[in-house]
C-alpha cells in the first residue's frame, strides 16, 4: 500500500454527508480514514496506484465541492434527494455560463472568457442560489467580472476571447530544422533519437535546408523563427551558416520579422563559431540539468565534463552580450532542464545553480515519453504527485529568492500566469488551445520529411509516421497545413470539444499535446483524467491560484513581473 495523504475540508465549506459520499465514490481507487475536528472533516487516503494520488486530492476534493453545492450548502440538512444545480432553480437571470474548482478553502469560478474569482465559501452559495444582494460588493465583483447573467456583456466577452486566441490568424511561425541527429553527448532520456558521430548520412544538406527555407517563407505569418536543432547542430555547423544566409537572402522580397535561434550542448563551441553566430544574432539555448554531478550523469560525454563545457561557453556568451552593450536581464543564454526521478531532491541546487549562471528563467520540465526516455523510463520517470511536490518548492524558493532581490522566475508559471492575470496567451505552442502542430509550427528532419512537430519527428524516428506531412522537395505549403493530420490534431487539441476539458475551471489557461496523448495513451484526443500532462497542467495551476488566494502583496508584485513581455528585438534580423 502507497503512502498515506491527509486532506482537510473546511466544515465552512464542506457539507460531512457529501464528503463521506465523495469518499465512498472513490473507494474503489483508495483506502479511506475518516474523522472530523471542529473546524474540519479530515479524510486520510491511501491510493492503490501512488501515480494517482495527486489526481485523487483534487477530484475528491472538487465532486465533495458539488456534492454539497447540491445539498444547499454546507450548513443544510442532507434533502431526500440529492438536486442538481438546474433543481435548485437560481433566480432567473442571475448567473451567467461558469465552472468551479475548490481551491483551498476558497472556490475559484471562470467563465468562457476566462476571466475568473476566489469566493469565499458564503460568497459562492450566493452566487449559485441567485442570492446576490444588488447592492454588495460581491455583485460589483461578479458585474466587472462578467458572471451575472442580466449584465452580461456579449462584446466584451469577444473582445477578451478574439485578444486570447489572437494566435490562431497568423500561421506557423516556428519552424524547426533538424540539420543532423549525429550528437557529441549521450543522454539518458534523449528525446531526439541520436545518431553516432559516424553516421553522416543523418546530415541534412545545402539544398535540403534551402527547400525547407522556401517553405518557410510561404507562411504567412510576418514573424517567423528557424531554430537548429540536432542531433547537435553545431556538427553540422556548415549547413546552419548556409540556412541563415540562404534565409537573409531570401527574406529580402519578403520582408518578415526573421528570427534564428539554437540548441546547442555547446561542448563543440568554438572561438570562430561563436563570433559567427553573435554577429548574426542568432539566439543560443542550452540543456542544463542542475548541479555537476546531476548534468554530468545524465548528460554524458567521453570526457565526463558536460556541464563544465556548457557553464564555460554561457559565461562566455552573456559576456559577449553584454560589451555589445544589451540589457543582461534581457539577453542572456536561455536553459533548459529536464526532470528526472534523480531531479526531484535536488529542487534547491537546481534553482541555485541556474541563479549562479546568471540565467534569469527556469522551465521545471517532466520528462517526455519520446526517444531513449521511452527505453530508459523504469529508472528516470516518476508519480507526477511527486513532480508536483517538487515543483511547488522550487517555486517556493524561487519566490523567496525573488523578495531578496534575486530575479529568477519558472516559465511554467510566467506562462500560465500571463493568460490568468493579463488575459493575453504567449503563443507557446504546448499550452494553446489548439495547439501549434502544424498551425503555429512545422519540424523539417535531416532528409527532408516535414512534421507537425518536433514530437511527431521524434515518434518518427521511433517508427512511427503518424505526424508525418510530407518532403520539403514534393509537397507545396498548402499540401502541409491542409494535411487531414494537421486538421485532426487541431480538433483534437481544441479544449472547447474535449470532453473531458469543456466544463474544467482551467479551460481558458490550458492546453493538451495530440502527439503526447497518442503516445501515452493512443488516441490523439487522449483521455485527460488519465493523462500525466493534465495532472502536471492541474497542479500547477491549482499551486498558483492558492498563491493569488494567499493575496501576499509582495509575491503578487512578483508574478506581474513574471507576465511582463520584454521585446528581444536585438535577435530580430536587419529590416532586408
Amino acid at each position: 500500500m502507497s503512502d498515506v495523504h491527509e486532506l482537510r475540508f473546511s466544515r465552512q465549506l464542506y457539507s460531512g454527508e457529501a464528503v463521506d459520499q465523495a469518499v465512498k465514490a472513490f473507494a474503489r481507487f483508495a483506502a479511506f480514514d475518516l474523522e472530523q475536528t471542529d473546524d474540519h472533516w479530515v479524510v486520510r487516503m491511501r491510493p492503490e496506484n501512488p501515480d494517482l494520488a495527486r489526481r485523487l486530492r483534487g477530484e475528491l476534493g472538487n465532486h465533495a465541492l458539488g456534492l454539497t453545492v447540491q445539498r444547499g450548502g454546507a450548513s443544510e440538512p442532507v434533502p431526500s434527494a440529492s438536486p442538481s444545480l438546474v433543481q435548485l432553480r437560481p433566480r432567473a437571470g442571475t448567473q451567467a455560463y461558469f465552472r468551479w474548482r475548490a481551491v483551498g478553502d476558497r472556490v475559484l469560478v471562470t467563465n468562457l472568457e476566462g476571466n475568473w474569482l476566489l469566493l469565499t465559501a458564503p460568497e459562492f452559495a450566493q452566487f449559485v442560489e441567485g442570492h446576490v444582494p444588488e447592492d454588495s460588493d460581491l455583485h460589483a465583483r461578479l458585474m466587472a467580472g462578467n458572471f451575472l447573467r442580466a449584465h452580461y456583456d456579449v462584446r466584451a466577452a469577444a473582445e477578451r476571447i478574439r485578444a486570447r486566441k489572437s494566435f490562431l490568424a497568423g500561421g506557423p511561425n516556428l519552424h524547426i530544422l533538424v540539420v543532423t541527429l549525429r550528437c557529441n553527448e549521450t543522454c539518458v532520456y534523449c528525446h531526439a533519437s541520436r545518431a553516432n558521430m559516424d553516421q553522416v548520412h543523418t546530415d541534412m544538406t545545402r539544398e535540403t535546408a534551402e527547400r525547407a527555407i522556401d517553405l518557410v517563407f510561404r507562411s504567412p505569418s510576418p514573424f517567423v523563427t528557424i531554430e537548429f536543432q540536432g542531433g547537435e547542430p553545431l556538427v553540422n555547423f556548415d549547413v546552419v551558416k548556409h540556412a541563415i544566409e540562404y534565409a537573409v537572402d531570401q527574406n529580402r522580397a519578403h520582408g518578415k520579422r526573421l528570427q534564428f535561434t539554437m540548441v546547442s550542448n555547446f561542448a563543440l563551441l568554438d572561438d570562430a563559431k561563436l563570433e559567427y553566430l553573435i554577429a548574426h544574432r542568432v539566439q543560443l539555448c542550452t540543456s542544463i540539468d542542475g548541479p555537476e554531478k546531476l548534468h554530468n550523469a545524465q548528460r554524458k560525454l567521453p570526457t565526463q565534463d558536460a556541464h563544465q563545457r556548457a557553464v564555460r561557453w554561457i559565461k562566455r556568451i552573456n559576456e559577449a552580450y553584454a560589451a555589445a552593450g544589451l540589457d543582461p536581464t534581457l539577453y542572456h543564454v536561455e536553459a533548459l532542464l529536464t526532470t528526472t526521478r534523480e531531479t526531484l531532491p535536488l529542487w534547491k541546487e537546481v534553482v541555485d545553480t541556474y541563479v549562479g549562471l546568471g540565467c534569469k528563467a527556469l522551465f521545471l520540465r517532466a520528462i517526455d515519453p519520446f526517444g531513449f526516455a521511452d527505453r530508459t523510463r523504469q529508472r528516470l520517470e516518476y508519480p507526477r504527485g511527486d513532480y508536483m511536490q517538487y515543483y511547488r518548492r522550487a517555486v517556493d524558493y524561487m519566490i523567496e529568492l525573488n523578495k531578496q532581490g534575486v530575479q529568477i522566475l519558472e516559465r511554467y508559471a510566467s506562462i500560465f500566469l500571463t493568460k490568468i492575470l493579463r488575459g493575453e496567451d504567449p503563443n507557446f505552442l504546448d499550452l494553446r488551445s489548439p495547439s501549434g502542430a502544424g498551425i503555429g509550427a512545422l519540424a523539417y528532419n535531416y532528409d527532408g520529411q516535414v512534421f507537425t512537430c518536433d514530437e511527431g519527428r521524434m515518434l518518427h524516428e521511433m517508427g512511427d509516421d503518424t505526424f508525418h506531412l510530407g518532403d520539403v522537395r514534393t509537397s507545396s505549403f498548402r499540401e502541409l497545413v491542409g494535411h487531414e493530420t494537421v486538421r485532426a490534431m487541431t480538433i483534437a487539441s481544441n479544449l472547447d470539444g474535449q470532453p473531458d476539458c469543456v466544463h474544467c475551471t482551467y479551460q481558458p489557461y490550458c492546453g493538451t499535446i495530440p502527439s503526447f496523448n497518442h503516445k501515452s495513451q493512443g488516441s490523439i484526443f487522449g483521455r485527460m483524467r488519465e493523462s500525466n500532462v493534465c495532472a502536471v497542467h492541474k497542479g500547477i495551476q491549482d499551486y498558483l491560484f492558492e498563491k493569488l488566494a494567499e493575496a501576499d502583496a509582495e509575491t503578487l508584485a512578483i508574478f506581474d513581473r513574471w507576465t511582463t513581455v520584454r521585446s528581444r528585438d536585438h535577435f530580430v534580423q536587419p529590416a532586408p
